[in-house]
């Protein structure tokens, strides 16, 4: 009985969390990991992930580690477009590597805003 009155002056509006999740199609699955505006991140773009950090992340599941390597992934990028000589057996172009790049920054905007430990 309580726990039906109670559910009446529960709010029911949307966490800016499931927000900005919503905005951004973001969604996570698992044995699929994260999608990203109907991207499979793991599958289409985890060889990239693992070329770019260095063999450090394998897989977009672990958004710290994601977050801590951008820094430098977004600079290989920036520098695979620039010079125009993009890794082959990845089947990089300019395209998917700016397509990746804007996934790597709407990740790490979730991180930041919701995941991290706030100091």
């Amino acid at each position: 009985m309580f726990d039906k009155i109670s559910s009446l002056f529960k709010s029911h509006k949307p966490t800016p969390e499931q927000l900005y999740m919503a905005e951004h199609q973001i969604s996570f699955e698992e044995g699929k990991g994260y999608i990203v505006a109907g991207i499979i991140l793991n599958e289409v773009h985890g060889p990239r992930l693992e070329h770019l950090s260095n063999r450090r992340i394998k897989n977009f599941d672990d958004l710290k580690a994601l977050y801590n390597a951008s820094m430098i992934m977004n600079e290989k990028i920036d520098l695979e477009i620039v010079n125009g000589r993009f890794a082959a057996h990845l089947g990089n172009t300019a395209e998917n590597l700016t397509e990746l790049k804007k996934l790597i920054k709407v990740l790490n905007e979730y991180y930041r805003g919701f995941l991290r430990d706030k100091k």
